[in-house]
């Protein structure tokens, strides 16, 4: 399996290097502690962190692009992100 980040779909370098900062190294990190803890680490880093790269992050664990999440997962992610941010 291969363990750099940049291999997972919406992640690119610059987020790659972020998640890295923030103590994910490997794909088996990131898949361990899924993808809200991610958020809330990257958050953690930057506090501006967009509804975007939670649905980024989150098509990442799935192995899909962001944009094919489902409906129902955009909003439970959307209210997530909400409570986040408070």
């Amino acid at each position: 399996m291969a363990t750099d980040l940049s291999t997972l779909p919406n992640i690119g370098k610059d987020t790659a290097s972020k998640l890295k900062q923030a103590g994910i190294n490997s794909v088996e990190e990131f898949r361990a502690i899924g993808t809200e803890q991610a958020f809330m680490r990257l958050q953690a880093l930057d506090p501006g962190a967009c509804i975007q790269l939670l649905y980024g992050l989150e098509g990442a664990y799935e192995g899909i692009k962001d944009k094919e999440l489902c409906p129902e997962k955009k909003q439970e992610l959307l209210e997530f992100f909400r409570l986040a941010k408070h």
